[in-house]
């Protein structure tokens, strides 16, 4: 065999074990529940499905029109999760019926405490024009959560979609493992 077939035959071997490796890992993420974030709204790394009611974390997925908004403009990638044919947000859960939501200029204060990192931005990374959820005062309604990101100002939520429905709440998530 020349020195150029012995090559590539370490290349096919190579990538049929990474190939293999993804679908070992993909079939174990559907069993255990588990959830890689590799979005800038929570730490990367591994989240799982946990039955935990009150679990601070959800993933659900977006209605219209921040469903078309959010995949369109990448902030979610193709999938096959949602309805619309994105991935689902990961996103904390900032309050539950009865608490009182303010958004301002500021950013989202519940219940009297302002969330660091939550004020509204009118352009996203790609300079693109984003549309605050209105300012004003929120008693959650039953039936519903709101979600922001502390750890990202950038982040994609209630401060643009206002209140989510439990509805399109898909699974609850803890941290498993973060980088």
């Amino acid at each position: 065999m020349s020195k150029f077939g012995l090559r590539r035959g370490r290349v096919i071997v190579l990538v049929a074990t990474a190939v293999l490796g993804l679908a070992c890992a993909a079939v174990t993420a559907a069993i255990t529940g588990a959830r890689i974030n590799t979005s800038y709204s929570l730490p990367l790394g591994i989240y799982i499905t946990t039955a935990d009611a009150p679990a601070p974390l959800i993933e659900f997925c977006p209605i219209q029109p921040f469903a078309d908004e959010s995949s369109s403009r990448g902030y979610r990638t193709r999938g096959s999760a949602c309805s619309d044919g994105a991935v689902p947000l990961l996103k904390p859960v900032v309050a539950v019926a009865g608490d009182v939501v303010v958004l301002a200029a500021d950013g989202i204060s519940v219940n009297g405490r302002l969330l660091p990192r939550t004020a509204a931005l009118h352009r996203d990374a790609a300079g693109r024009s984003l549309h605050p959820w209105p300012f004003g005062s929120y008693v959650v309604a039953k039936g519903t959560v709101w979600v922001a990101s502390t750890y990202n100002r950038g982040s994609y939520d209630s401060r643009y979609m206002g209140p989510i429905r439990t509805t399109q709440i898909r699974a609850r998530l803890r941290p498993l493992w973060l980088l």
